[in-house]
């Protein structure tokens, strides 16, 4: 009985950190996200909740700045402007 304990005493926490590093390797290597941010060519600029289900968005695309209305059941494009030139 008490070898039984102690392989139950060595075995659960070496379970346990598998376990912990497995999902810790799973969330690392998820595609797009595989170590580290890949440059995409869509960037979210700014979202305001508008209402319950709804929100009005910015998105940067193709040196255009879109605004987007975002809702439960569909996206519609509301205006387009150019990029505005950066201050650097």
């Amino acid at each position: 009985m008490t070898s039984y304990i102690l392989k139950l005493l060595i075995l659960i926490p070496l379970v346990c950190g598998m376990a912990y590093g497995a999902l810790w390797l799973w969330r690392k290597a998820q595609p797009g996200m595989a170590f580290g941010q890949r440059d995409r060519r869509i960037k979210m600029l700014d979202a305001v909740p508008m209402g319950a289900t709804g929100r009005l968005a910015v998105v940067e695309f193709a040196d255009k700045q879109l605004l987007l209305a975002i809702s439960r059941g569909k996206i519609e494009l509301i205006s387009e402007a150019p990029l505005a030139p950066s201050h650097d």
